[in-house]
């Protein structure tokens, strides 16, 4: 064979390259599924002007707030 192809063109080669293709694949597609995943969940802040990830800690809360529940995290730094 000229320039040795036959070697370079086995069965274990071909192998290796459809591992490695399926791997490279599911990689992208896992990239593009987490990244469609965070443009997604950040569309208020990314698109529009003062836009902002919802606070939800408890002490922000003003229905947690009226019913009296606080952040056990709060006590104990305040006590």
């Amino acid at each position: 064979m000229i320039f040795g192809l036959k070697k370079r063109l086995n069965s274990q080669s071909i192998t290796n390259f459809a591992g490695h293709f399926c791997t490279m694949a599911t990689l992208l597609f896992t990239l593009v599924i987490v990244g469609l995943a965070v443009l997604l969940l950040g569309v208020k802040v990314f698109f529009f002007k003062g836009g902002r990830f919802p606070n939800t800690h408890i002490h922000d809360n003003p229905e947690m707030r009226k019913r009296g529940i606080t952040c056990a995290k709060d006590k104990e730094f305040y006590n």
